[in-house]
Order: C-alpha cells, then sequence, then structure tokens
C-alpha cells in the first residue's frame, strides 16, 4: 500500500516545540494514567527490560524515556530516528549526555544509513501515529529489520481499538485524534498486531495494560 505525503506527515506534524513542552504532563502524566490506563511507569519499565547499549529509539517524541530508562552500560550508543526535526532536537538535547546520532527517515519507506546496525530498536506510541491499517502499516517493521544484528529486539507500545478494552472516554478521544489525522488506529486490533509481530519476528511478547499493547520481538 502507498501513503500519500500527507499522511505520512499527518501523525508527526502536531509535535511542534509548544506541544513538545506540555507532552510529558499531558500524555505522560495525564493521558497514559486517566484515559489509556496504562501508567507511564509501565512503559519505563518496558523499556528498562529490553533497551540494550547499542538502541535506536524509532519516533522519538521528547525524549522522555530514553532520559529516563536504565542502559545496561554508562555510555551506550544511542540513535534518534525521526520524520519530525523539532522532535529530534528536543529529544537530543535531553539527552546530549549519550552524544545521540540524528536521523530524520520516513520509517513507511526503506531506510538506509551508513553506520553499524543495533541490538534494540525502541518503538514507543509510533504505530499508531502511522497511517493505514497494523496490516499495510507494518511495512515500518520489516524497514527497521534491516537495521537490526541478528538476535536484536524490537519493542514498544501502540494504542489499539479491537481486542482491548476502552472507556467512552477513551474511544471518543482516540476518535477526534483520528479524525485530525494525530492518530491512525482505527482498524488497529490486537489480534492483527500479533499476526504482524509472528510474521516477522520470533519471542515475540504481546502484553496489554488498559487499551496499550507492550509488545517485544526478537529477530
Amino acid at each position: 500500500m502507498s501513503f500519500t505525503a500527507d499522511q505520512i506527515y499527518a501523525g508527526q506534524a502536531v509535535y511542534t516545540r509548544p506541544i513538545l513542552r506540555i507532552y510529558d504532563f499531558a500524555v505522560l502524566g495525564l493521558s497514559n494514567q486517566l484515559i489509556w490506563k496504562c501508567p507511564t511507569e509501565r512503559l519505563r519499565e518496558h523499556y528498562d527490560k529490553h533497551v540494550t547499549a547499542n538502541h535506536l529509539d524509532v519516533g522519538v517524541g521528547t525524549g522522555y524515556f530514553l532520559d529516563k530508562c536504565r542502559f545496561p552500560v554508562q555510555a551506550p550508543r544511542v540513535a534518534l530516528m525521526d520524520l519530525n526535526e523539532t522532535s529530534l532536537d528536543f529529544a537530543s538535547r535531553r539527552i546530549a549526555r549519550y552524544q545521540p546520532e540524528i536521523y530524520v527517515r520516513n520509517v513507511l519507506a526503506p531506510i538506509a544509513i551508513d553506520a553499524p546496525k543495533f541490538d534494540s530498536v525502541g518503538i514507543n506510541y509510533l504505530l499508531h501515529c502511522l497511517p493505514g491499517a497494523i496490516e499495510s502499516k507494518a511495512v515500518a517493521l520489516d524497514h527497521l529489520k534491516a537495521l537490526m544484528n541478528p538476535g536484536a529486539v524490537l519493542f514498544g507500545s501502540t494504542l489499539l481499538q479491537g481486542g482491548v478494552q476502552r472507556s467512552r472516554f477513551a474511544k471518543h478521544l482516540m476518535d477526534i485524534y483520528n479524525k485530525k489525522g494525530i492518530m491512525s488506529n482505527a482498524h488497529d486490533s490486537l489480534d492483527g498486531l500479533k499476526t504482524a509481530l509472528h510474521q516477522r519476528f520470533r519471542e515475540v511478547s504481546v502484553e496489554v495494560v488498559g487499551c496499550v499493547a507492550l509488545f517485544s520481538g526478537r529477530f
């Protein structure tokens, strides 16, 4: 499936500098706890469990999880990848102590970088921002696999609509976000996510907390 430029940019265009300044409070502090019913601490635990000393983060947001997670070494190799240069700048400043590599890339297209491959790839809250149904947007997983070493792990989380419990308010807010193009998860289901992961990875794990799926798969 091909995606238009407007579709590709819609999910990340909202992340302007003013939005990024309030993101941690509004989304990580309030929405995760009260609306999506998946506390941010649970997402941090997911990072701590899977992040390696050779890590690529895709869809970087504010860099919160890279700032807060526990890397297995004091000086990890950390790379940031996003289509939104504002997010990349914001996150890279936040984790400047790691001297992160910066890549402006579209994960819905094949990705080439002139650098060694990675042992872990994080895609936290990325999939629900990509256009299309899970079956089509999962091409991003194929493109990221090309950047992973054998035995590397891809992990992350995404908001689903099918196969999870959602409150009335969660349904309403997702509808608003989908109409605005901020999210594109109207056809994203738990079964669809599991299928996409099992088709591409071994040792797949998917856990549902609220209406969030926390997942991992080893290459």
